[in-house]
């Protein structure tokens, strides 16, 4: 029974991607957040998300880490290192080393330190040439999970969030029902019951002809790929003037997924 909860992380952990009704993201770690407060008394749940956009794992380990020690929760999600992973000349062995000292910071302060791979981008424009590192990185995290033997949020496996209905129209972020799915898995790799199963197939869409998914990549490139390149060729982040959620209520965030339905 966990009674506290601290997500750790970059925009997938911040919910960039699942709007609210306010335009505040929700995301997967605030929907989980809510599975886990069902399983406990009113009002004795106490969550925090500390995820911002755009970070990288020192970054993060640096500003978060500390945060979610002092907190000293049951549980931590922890997802780190994915922006440095689609960086020019990354080493996903350096990172993995760095990604398993703040593991142990973590376990020596919570209770249960939630672990999460990166996706297959197999079918990712551009990001699909990344598919060997990310998956050299998740072979670590699974290792280091191993070692300490906590759980793994295996998000390369859950096949149905390579479905384009999972993402969001930057194709970088998961969208509202893409991060339900992961939430749910979250749920399934803690052993809670979950109200649906997260490997629910998608009802069939029509073919879409070549020139239909030219033009979609040749709008997702102009509106979202340039830009992106723009940012990291004046090292700007997309986080640099946000804050994290902090302390969030349970029931507030189910009122806000009710409301955006």
């Amino acid at each position: 029974m966990i009674g506290s909860y601290v997500a750790v992380g970059d925009s997938f952990t911040e919910g960039v991607g699942d709007p609210g009704p306010d335009g505040a993201f929700v995301g997967w770690a605030d929907r989980f957040a809510v599975l886990l407060a069902d399983r406990r008394p009113e009002g004795d749940f106490r969550y925090t998300n500390l995820a911002v956009r755009g970070k990288l794992l020192d970054q993060i380990v640096s500003d978060q880490v500390p945060r979610a020690c002092e907190l000293a929760p049951d549980l931590v999600s922890f997802c780190a290192g994915g922006n440095d992973i689609i960086r020019p000349g990354t080493d996903p062995d350096e990172l993995a080393e760095r990604y398993e000292r703040a593991v142990a910071r973590l376990a020596d302060a919570a209770g249960t330190v939630l672990v999460t791979t990166g996706f297959d981008t197999r079918g990712v424009p551009v990001l699909k040439h990344l598919r060997g590192k990310i998956a050299t990185y998740n072979m670590h995290v699974r290792s280091i999970a191993d070692r300490y033997g906590f759980p793994v949020l295996d998000l390369w496996s859950l096949k149905t969030v390579q479905d384009r209905r999972a993402w969001d129209s930057d194709r970088l972020h998961l969208s509202p029902e893409g991060h339900t799915r992961v939430a749910l898995r979250a749920g399934q790799v803690l052993g809670l019951e979950v109200p649906a199963d997260p490997d629910q197939p998608w009802p069939p869409l029509p073919p879409r002809g070549t020139l239909e998914i030219r033009r979609d990549d040749v709008h997702w490139a102009r509106e979202y790929l340039v830009p992106w390149i723009g940012r990291r060729l004046r090292g700007e982040s997309s986080g640099d003037h946000v804050t994290a959620k902090g302390h969030l209520s349970p029931d507030d965030i189910k009122m806000r997924i009710e409301a955006a339905v």
